[in-house]
């Protein structure tokens, strides 16, 4: 299940920064392009995409040995010589794979906010992100550099609505927020799942989701009923395991593909025992759970 990527449909840069006469005037850019060492220039701090695919990292590399970096890299001179990335951090690290020295970049002036701002806007605007990575970079810039929803809507060219759905994606569990990074689940399902603050309830139509291939409409209809029935608290006989610790004895059991035993008292403490065959049997789950 492929979850879909947001779109760069944003504004662009020119909807934080002045006109190119007004940066001469305001002395927050240079306009000229340079060749910079690729042994001075530093990551960016505010960059939003943690995980960089190694496989597209070596096609762009390919491409850059024989065609070189066709769009520059931009920059922001440090203090201490050095040039931090505001935008362009897959093109630097395909030019080092690639085995450069040296890259084009655009040189600009800024402060942090600015420089901040720019990094995510672009990011935002040219990467393929994740939806949990965007909605990390909106909460960044909202927070960071002090934006409301409106002032955000406008310097990103995006709905207030869409901005507020992404940002309600932080607001799920964990191991939602998970599924929706490994395409496990679409943003669709994910606000669907949204309105269900059961956390077992919430767990057991994600667990759905996956495990069964549910359309959209189909975890929405689940998630609605869930919101019908309210959920009573029901004693639990002794030495029975709740319903989470059932759910994740299942999880590991279909991992491992071995029996799974879970103890618990009704303090919380016990024990996890997973079963094994034989000597390979064993290495083979060790090698399980260190993955």
């Amino acid at each position: 299940m492929t979850a879909k990527k947001s779109g760069g449909l944003g504004r662009g840069l020119s909807s934080i920064l002045p006109d190119t006469k007004d940066f001469e005037m305001a002395n927050t850019v240079t306009a000229a392009i340079s060749t910079i060492p690729l042994d001075k220039i530093v990551s960016n701090p505010y960059q939003p995409r943690k995980e960089f695919s190694e496989e597209a990292l070596e096609e762009l590399a390919q491409s850059i040995r024989q065609q070189g970096v066709i769009t520059p890299v931009t920059v922001r001179r440090m203090p201490d010589g050095t040039y931090q990335l505001i935008a362009g951090e897959r093109r630097t690290r395909a030019s080092q794979m690639a085995g450069l020295k040296e890259i084009p970049a655009y040189v600009r002036v800024a402060t942090d906010n600015q420089m901040m701002e720019m990094a995510l806007v672009e990011n935002i605007q040219r990467e393929n992100l994740g939806a949990i990575e965007v909605a990390l970079a909106y909460k960044a810039l909202i927070e960071e550099c002090r934006l409301t929803h409106d002032q955000l809507s406008e310097k990103v060219g995006k709905n207030r609505s869409t901005i507020t759905n992404y940002l309600r994606l932080l607001n799920l569990p964990a191991e939602t927020q998970l599924a929706l990074s490994k395409d496990e689940i679409s943003m669709a399902h994910a606000r669907a799942l949204a309105g269900v603050e059961d956390i077992t309830l919430h767990l057991e139509i994600l667990h759905a989701i996956i495990d069964r291939h549910l359309s959209v409409h189909q975890a929405e209809e689940m998630a609605k009923n869930a919101k019908k029935k309210p959920v009573a608290p029901t004693a639990r006989k002794r030495g029975e395991l709740p319903s989470s610790y059932l759910a994740a004895q299942s999880r590991l059991k279909e991992r491992l593909q071995s029996s799974v035993e879970i103890k618990r008292s009704q303090r919380g403490k016990g024990a996890l025992t997973i079963l094994f065959n034989s000597d390979k049997d064993f290495e083979r789950i060790i090698q399980l759970l260190e993955k």
